[in-house]
């Protein structure tokens, strides 16, 4: 399956069809603790504050999702990077339909959130996957991340990755 092949809406996303898919994604899950989960609420502030969210579709059917979260000085300390957090984009949540697993749609949808973040002027991208996440792990290590550090958050242990754009 190519991700270039499925509806993509990435404007005037409907938040509440976007938590329900989430909230059935964490349902298949076997550790749905690995899966975010910002509040209707949060969502909101974010896409007004230069998030954005992409819901690609199959059949009016939700496939796959990604997000990009603007770094601010918050999240560049969060993560202990020592570098402008204008200069950083952080790879939010990205998950796949379980009927869809196994055609390689999250690392498709790291290449597409490079492509963009990099016609923005991002320089690096950042991104935390629980330590026991291999299969995100994977995918991050073959889209050129770097593991940089291991810290506690509220939702528990996390991984950081940051990538170089080159």
């Amino acid at each position: 399956m190519n991700i270039k092949d499925l509806v993509v809406v990435s404007d005037n996303i409907n938040i509440d069809e976007y938590i329900s898919f989430r909230e059935s994604v964490k349902a298949n899950m076997e550790h749905p603790e690995w899966l975010g989960d910002f509040s209707k609420e949060d969502l909101s502030f974010m896409l007004n504050n230069g998030s954005k969210i992409w819901i690609y579709y199959l059949n009016n059917e939700c496939v796959c999702s990604m997000m990009m979260i603007p770094s601010d000085e918050a999240s560049i300390n969060k993560f202990e990077l020592s570098l402008d957090y204008r200069d950083v984009v952080d790879y939010g949540p990205m998950m796949v339909n379980p009927k869809f697993v196994g055609n390689k749609l999250q690392y498709q949808m790291l290449k597409e959130l490079d492509s963009y973040c990099i016609n923005l002027g991002y320089k690096y991208a950042a991104g935390t996957i629980h330590p026991d996440n291999i299969y995100s792990i994977n995918n991050l290590i073959k889209d050129d991340f770097k593991l940089i550090n291991q810290k506690e958050f509220k939702r528990g242990i996390r991984n950081i990755y940051l990538k170089e754009y080159k």
